[in-house]
């Protein structure tokens, strides 16, 4: 699944509120472990446009 979330977000970035309305659907299916993969994952690809939206969803 994480793999699978990895692929949605790439694909849906160009968008802010469908990368938010993904990123929070797809927190709702993973592990813990994977949620903090997930995190590190996005703020390293995304970090610099995404970032409000990362905040609030890894708050």
């Amino acid at each position: 699944m994480l793999n699978y979330a990895k692929f949605i977000l790439e694909k849906v970035s160009f968008d802010q509120q469908l990368f938010e309305k993904e990123l929070i659907k797809h927190l709702s299916e993973l592990i813990v472990e994977e949620v903090v993969e997930l995190r590190n994952w996005c703020y390293e690809h995304f970090g610099h446009k995404h970032e409000l939206v990362l905040k609030r969803c890894f708050a």
